[in-house]
């Protein structure tokens, strides 16, 4: 503060323009001089502001402040639609993307775009191909460090997140939410293509991938291409031979812990699959999604060539063989060779001898 009494700037009237614009160089000077102790700060990695709740240390007074709002719960900011409060102006500035449809962030490879800069970080690595963080037990990759997390958890066997209806446990909070969906049976997603629900949004868009026909991830050492990320990187075990799941009980291994989780229900006799139109039960999830169609008469797949659809992928790929004439399948005691690997496994009982009937 400037004594006014013995400031010579100052005149019988008060403060004289002069003195205005003193007080206001010398404000700005000290804002100046802020910025330079925090930007020096940045530099040194210094950190003089501590939190005394919990020993965070932080550059910069604001940053502390805002971090101390996570202690007193504090959310001055308040969308104007929803009411919703957050602790700080960039959340809320995030979330009324939600109300606006607003999605600043575009990839400059495809074109897709997003409402927050690191959901567009993460989209990009599709295109990289950029895998940071490790596994340092089984060497297995991810694009992210909460994905890295999540997987470190079948090493560990900790399943932190469980039901409070039936007490199952699970690795991950998204499967638990996934799987609280069986008890209220709430599926707020649908295809506006086929009316398909889903407990998700991330299943819809790996769902609508079987009407578009996008394969937006490919093998780099064959050119194998899927319309998931999760598929791209099994297959990729099959040019190294890698087989990081095991069985405990008979010493099988698998190229994806989905394909052991599978496996297991072998010794458990597992069923946790039901129909809830006849009840019938089973062990894969997929095998039930292809049972409900014999009951919706839904038939997904089309034969771009004829038009006859079929309602699973693997039957459409058996009759695409009609048209192009493949056979895929050969003896390897006489070389003859067929369309259907059922057509070769009966063949090779005229070698064999065997006679199942």
């Amino acid at each position: 503060m400037v004594d006014s009494s013995n400031c010579q700037l100052f005149s019988e009237s008060g403060l004289s323009e002069e003195a205005d614009q003193h007080h206001y160089n010398e404000k700005k000077s000290i804002s100046k001089t802020k910025l330079l102790k925090n930007h020096q700060h940045k530099n040194t990695g210094e950190k003089p502001y501590h939190c005394i709740d919990c020993g965070s240390s932080f550059i910069t007074s604001k940053a502390l402040r805002v971090h101390q709002r996570i202690h007193t719960g504090e959310k001055t900011h308040g969308c104007v639609q929803c009411g919703k409060t957050f602790a700080h102006s960039g959340s809320l500035a995030r979330h009324q993307r939600i109300h606006t449809g607003e999605k600043p962030f575009g990839c400059g490879q495809c074109g897709k775009r997003f409402s927050e800069s690191g959901t567009l970080v993460k989209h990009q690595q599709i295109h990289t191909g950029e895998k940071p963080f490790c596994c340092e037990q089984c060497g297995k990759r991810f694009r992210h460090s909460g994905a890295l997390a999540t997987h470190l958890r079948i090493h560990t066997g900790d399943k932190p997140y469980g039901c409070d209806q039936c007490g199952k446990l699970f690795t991950d909070s998204r499967t638990l939410v996934r799987h609280q969906i069986i008890h209220t049976g709430v599926k707020p997603f649908g295809c506006g293509q086929c009316g398909m629900r889903f407990s998700d949004s991330g299943t819809l868009v790996k769902h609508q991938r079987i009407h578009t026909g996008e394969k937006p991830f490919g093998c780099e050492q064959c050119g194998k291409r899927y319309s998931l990320s999760g598929c791209l990187a099994i297959h990729r075990r099959k040019h190294t031979g890698d087989k990081p799941y095991g069985c405990d009980q008979c010493g099988k291994r698998f190229c994806g812990s989905s394909t052991l989780s599978r496996h297991l229900r072998i010794h458990t006799g597992e069923t946790p699959y039901g129909c809830d139109q006849c009840g019938k039960r089973f062990n894969q999830s997929g095998n039930l999604v292809i049972h409900r169609r014999t009951h919706t008469g839904e038939k997904p797949y089309g034969c771009d060539q004829c038009g006859k659809r079929f309602n699973h992928s693997g039957n459409l790929a058996i009759h695409k063989i009609m048209h192009t004439g493949e056979k895929r399948y050969g003896c390897d005691q006489c070389g003859k060779k067929f369309a259907k690997s059922q057509c070769l496994v009966t063949h090779q009982r005229i070698h064999t001898g065997v006679k199942p009937w």
